[in-house]
């Protein structure tokens, strides 16, 4: 599936114009490396990087979607790797 549609379905983005403003200024990496293309195909397993909302989304893809249905049926579609990072374990403290 084009990276641009999935990122609108899963709802990361309002509208496809919007994702694909994103990902053609280079603000989308897949898998680690930066991308431009909003065609590039991503499918499950796929680990996604880019800003949202001021902070940075990390974020594997688990399934594709048929449609961009409501909230709970898109939270299916991925998993946010940054739940699994551990909160306040700053080596500076």
């Amino acid at each position: 599936m084009r990276l641009d549609k999935w990122l609108v379905q899963a709802r990361f983005f309002k509208t496809r114009a919007i994702a694909l403003s994103e990902v053609e200024a280079g603000h989308v990496r897949v898998n680690g490396a930066k991308t431009r293309k909003p065609a590039f195909s991503v499918g499950a397993g796929d680990t996604l990087t880019f800003p949202q909302g001021g902070r940075i989304r990390v974020i594997r893809v688990l399934d594709l979607p048929l449609r961009r249905g409501p909230a709970s049926e898109a939270a299916e579609l991925f998993h946010d790797l940054a739940e699994d990072v551990p909160q306040g374990t700053d080596k500076d403290e």
